[in-house]
């Protein structure tokens, strides 16, 4: 079993961990690696839209725009800290121009202003997008400026296990070499500083729009004990399934048939039972375009959709498909609300067909698909409702440093920054932000491992390989694996129920109790599928603990989930009859939900006030002062 010592230990390579990586480099920080399942594996290089969108301060034209006011507009869905959402403001510009610096193509007009638009839950025009592969973009460019500065890479590694000490010190972690075997399939590096960049719990569903090769690692850090925030606020919505990516924006704005089929290929027009015309349903369509997320609040309302799908998924046991090849005989554009005609006619994408639209609209997303084997003038796009972003994750402060585990840095989605809403984009700049944030406080402070530290990690290490050395059996974790992320889907999505809850989280903590009684493999491979098994059935046993706190202490309905109740729940849709809500307690959007993982395996969850957005008004020398002497360093 190989050892090493490093001074900052980045895991994880998607946009968040590359960053982190380069502005540590780009601060005097040459001791460090980057420790990962492979440079191609993570959600942001394998994921987008239909137009990926990038969040950040205005900076185009007259319209004025300040740190304090996107703060606040980031912290309106509730549920937020506004000294964090501060930070996010205040940093987007520099984070977003550094990523223009290494050749993101942002587009720009002729005086080099980069344009804008609004996005969802944004009163001004803050987003921004190369297309629908701007996080791509984001970690190739990244990536080349990493090899460039020959900051080292170590790719087929699977970290199994932070190591932290008994007085909450992070100090390494041990990882899975998946091409070794035996004893050479362990790696512990030890090191003075973690940045945690393993993204969201992609893992933990099987309805799931996350990339197949990316499935999170939030579970070691909660089995290490850190501190987590919001784990029930996640967004779900319709995505394609055979190639999985969220079907949009342009995918609905050009009016697809929505069609189910039977197990004997018979089709249906499904949504047209819901709607009282024709033309209400085609509007219903569209409008999913802008309010792609299933939202609470759009419950009734465009989310209605969602749920229709569902039905027809889960109930009547049939797939459903966008067809993009015909338009129904009903289809008339003079019938249709102003919003979807003018929108459609000014954008110049007015055809016969929802293909021909989306070509004049949106013609790389049609090549998209094709790139990935899917012809859409051949065949309907299967779909369903899908997992696509934890809002929740770990609790960080305004340096982004774990609340408990200190020198611990959990950046981008496994950071629990966002609340209930957010809006779109804020994920890619929370990302790069943080870790601006990560490399300056890591740069700016001293935290080299002192002696007893360092036989704490030595100790550390020790017991953790000792619970996870291979063995000679191979347990079938890709069956365990289909039946936590199916509990998950069922029970822990966009529809919640108290008794369904409570039943899947006895079955989560049993199955987690019999993997753990299993021997391990010793191949390096099978054994990092075993170990990952391990740490998500320990994610989705604190979550599923959190929704059923979020439930019982009756938050109701909001943001990507709506909770059920037979008896004493609203009725959506007479169609739905047994579709009835909870509504949502408003009085909760000025908290958050702490989770803890205690050594026991239990979980222990608190409300805690969200702080307010500050509204700072320095003083130049004082601030410069601060800056020049590192006291700001100790301001949290």
């Amino acid at each position: 079993m190989s050892k090493l010592h490093l001074h900052t230990l980045v895991i994880g390579s998607g946009a968040a961990g590359l960053a982190a990586a380069v502005r540590l480099h780009a601060l005097g920080i040459t001791d460090l690696a980057v420790y990962t399942e492979g440079l191609r594996m993570g959600t942001s290089i394998n994921t987008g839209s239909d137009k990926q969108t990038y969040y950040k301060l205005g900076m185009y034209g007259t319209e004025a725009d300040s740190p304090c006011a996107m703060a606040r507009d980031m912290a309106s869905g509730g549920s937020i800290h506004g000294d964090i959402a501060l930070v996010e403001a205040a940093l987007s510009p520099a984070a977003f121009h550094h990523l223009v610096s290494l050749g993101v193509p942002f587009p720009h007009d002729l005086f080099g202003q980069h344009i804008g638009y609004k996005t969802d839950h944004d009163p001004k025009r803050r987003a921004t997008s190369c297309g629908p592969y701007t996080s791509r973009e984001m970690c190739l460019a990244l990536t080349a400026e990493l090899k460039r500065r020959e900051i080292t890479i170590k790719e087929k590694r699977v970290a199994a296990a932070l190591l932290v000490t008994s007085s909450k010190r992070c100090c390494g972690a041990i990882f899975v070499n998946t091409k070794a075997k035996g004893p050479d399939a362990l790696e512990t590096v030890f090191a003075d500083n973690v940045i945690f960049a393993v993204g969201g719990p992609g893992g933990l569903y099987a309805g799931s729009v996350y990339p197949a090769v990316h499935t999170g690692a939030i579970g070691i850090a909660l089995e290490a004990g850190a501190v987590a925030r919001n784990l029930p606020e996640s967004q779900f919505g319709l995505a394609s399934v055979k190639f999985r990516w969220n079907v949009s924006g342009s995918y609905m704005q050009v009016l697809p048939r929505f069609i189910s089929r039977d197990s004997d290929g018979t089709e249906h027009e499904f949504l047209r039972e819901y709607f009282a015309t024709p033309s209400a349903m085609y509007d219903a369509i569209f409008l999913k375009g802008y309010q792609w997320p299933f939202a609470a609040g759009h419950v009734p309302g465009s989310s209605l959709v969602d749920l229709f799908v569902n039905r027809e998924i889960v109930e009547r046991k049939r797939r459903v498909f966008l067809d993009y090849r015909t338009d129904p005989a009903d289809l008339d554009p003079e019938k249709l609300a102003p919003e979807t005609k003018d929108y459609l006619f000014r954008s110049g994408a007015w055809a016969d067909t929802p293909l021909k639209r989306l070509e004049l609209l949106n013609a790389p997303a049609i090549a998209l698909y094709r790139d990935h084997g899917i012809d859409l003038t051949a065949e309907p796009l299967e779909i369903a409702v899908c997992a696509q972003h934890n809002n929740g994750g770990l609790a960080a402060d305004i340096w982004w440093q774990s609340e408990n585990i200190s020198r611990l840095f959990p950046v981008g989605e496994v950071n629990g920054s966002h609340g209930v809403t957010r809006p779109g984009g804020t994920a890619l700049n929370a990302g790069q932000v943080g870790a601006f944030r990560a490399a300056e406080y890591i740069a700016g402070t001293t935290a080299e491992l002192n002696m007893a530290e360092a036989e704490a990690a030595e100790a550390e290490a020790l017991r953790s390989i000792g619970t996870i050395s291979g063995g000679i059996a191979a347990p079938d974790w890709k069956r365990e694996r289909d039946l936590f992320q199916k509990r998950m889907s069922r029970s822990g999505a966009f529809l919640r129920e108290r008794s369904a809850t409570e039943q899947a989280l006895q079955e989560a903590q049993q199955q987690l109790e019999k993997l753990k009684m299993q021997p391990l493999p010793p191949h390096g491979k099978d054994l990092a599928e075993v170990l990952r098994n391990r740490q998500l059935l320990t994610a989705q046993t604190v979550y599923l603990s959190a929704i059923l706190r979020q439930i019982t202490d009756g938050v109701g309905s909001r943001g990507g989930a709506v909770v059920l109740d037979s008896t004493s729940g609203t009725a959506v849709h007479p169609a739905l009859p047994h579709c009835r809500i909870i509504p949502e307690d408003p009085s909760f959007r000025t908290k958050t939900l702490l989770s803890e993982r205690l050594p026991d395996g239990t979980a222990v969850h608190h409300w805690q006030d969200c702080r307010p957005v500050p509204e700072p008004d320095g003083w130049f020398e004082n601030i410069w002062r601060d800056f020049r002497t590192g006291k700001l360093y100790r301001l949290t």
